[in-house]
């Protein structure tokens, strides 16, 4: 009976979106985390009677005909790439970003990845790294000797040094932004990596045309509404227990034509 395999992808479809919601549940406390949603598409339909073909030689057609779909199939898990809360967290190196834009990353192979989160902090030789070590663009080095750091709304990295009344500006954090950011490809450690679908990065300052602003002192929270993953969660689940019940009863239906049968 084809009811079983059509109720078999909706419980393969909603078991996906489960780890998903999971997923998000998860990292609802990951610094510059972006939730993932699950799309679904339904799958292809077999028709017996088409609308629109012809019933008689007097040129009537059917208004509607007769499809029956083969059930459904998970499309993408596209991430919401909204605005997170900033937090205060009184690190001098801690820097969140408000509105457009990510951090540039150098990866130890020279490839570069992009983040929204600005948790970072210095290496042994002073310079800019993230949580693991990673260097943040385009390689700012803060002297030992410094007094204090400041990183202004435009990413300008300013240091005061002994016996200097003035500030001295070390460099700029460089910012990035796609066309389809939604395309950036997630390779954990709250990183991304540029894919044909994201477009190339679009790179800039924090200020500049189409990049928001940078926060020293503040984190952003990752996007996850608690509430709203709950209420999917349970949405989730009661459609997994609904096809399920509907291979029970296909089940019990071929019983039934197989006693008749004999």
């Amino acid at each position: 009976m084809r009811a079983l395999q059509t109720a078999a992808t909706g419980m393969m479809a909603q078991e996906l979106n489960v780890q998903v919601i999971s997923n998000n549940i998860a990292n609802v406390r990951t610094t510059g985390y972006k939730r993932q949603r699950v799309h679904f598409q339904d799958l292809l339909y077999e028709h017996y009677r088409r609308a629109g073909s012809a019933t008689s030689d007097q040129n009537t057609m059917l208004p509607a005909g007769i499809s029956i779909g083969s059930g459904v199939k998970t499309v993408s898990t596209g991430r919401v790439m909204t605005q997170g809360n900033m937090t205060p967290t009184e690190k001098q190196y801690d820097v969140g970003i408000r509105g457009e834009g990510l951090f540039r990353i150098r990866l130890p192979d020279g490839r570069t990845a992009y983040t929204r989160d600005g948790s970072f902090d210095l290496d042994a030789q002073g310079q800019l790294v993230t949580r693991d070590g990673y260097q943040v663009e385009p390689g700012i080095t803060i002297p030992n000797n410094a007094l204090s750091v400041t990183i202004g709304s435009q990413g300008t990295v300013e240091v005061t040094l002994p016996g200097q009344t003035a500030p001295q500006q070390l460099g700029q954090l460089q910012l990035a932004r796609f066309v389809n950011k939604v395309g950036l490809e997630s390779m954990g450690d709250n990183l991304f990596m540029e894919t044909a679908a994201s477009g190339p990065a679009i790179d800039g300052v924090a200020g500049g045309e189409g990049f928001g602003t940078v926060q020293q002192y503040y984190l952003e929270e990752g996007n996850v509404q608690a509430v709203t993953e709950l209420s999917s969660l349970i949405a989730a689940q009661r459609a997994y227990e609904m096809n399920s019940k509907v291979i029970s009863a296909a089940d019990q239906m071929m019983q039934s034509t197989t006693q008749i049968m004999r």
